[in-house]
Order: structure tokens, then sequence, then C-alpha cells
């Protein structure tokens, strides 16, 4: 039986393509994750409307930059 041990350096030789973030991207990405989840808490709460939930969602796209915003459906 043969063991073999899993490295990073065995993963990057497995697919050299493969891009990573950086530690101010992940950051980025989390924080727009963590802002939607508050933007929805507050919408179902009642605290804002859906069109002042729309455009804070627009104005988050733009601060954090998300990896998928392009991708994103428009917001009405």
């Amino acid at each position: 039986m043969q063991i073999t041990k899993i490295t990073d350096k065995q993963d990057h030789l497995l697919n050299p393509k493969r891009k990573y973030l950086s530690a101010e991207a992940l950051q980025r990405e989390f924080d727009y994750y963590r802002a939607e989840k508050l933007l929805h808490q507050m919408l179902d709460k009642g605290l804002i409307s859906k069109e002042e939930f729309n455009k804070i969602m627009l104005l988050n796209r733009e601060t954090f930059s998300p990896m998928l915003a392009q991708i994103m459906p428009d917001i009405p």
C-alpha cells in the first residue's frame, strides 16, 4: 500500500492555473456577504423598503467589488 502526503505544493503542481484570492479580496467578499445578510434581515423586519434595499445593494456592489458582481442580475 502506498501513502501519499498531500501538501500545498502538490496541489499547486496539479493545477498551476489556479488563482488564489488575496487576503484583501477575501475580506471584501466576506464583507459583502455580511452586508447582504444584514440588509436581508432589515428588509424582512420592515426596517427598510425593497427600493432602499436595492439601492443599498447596488452601492455595496460598487464598494466591495465582489468577484461575481459582473454576472449578478441587475437590480431594478
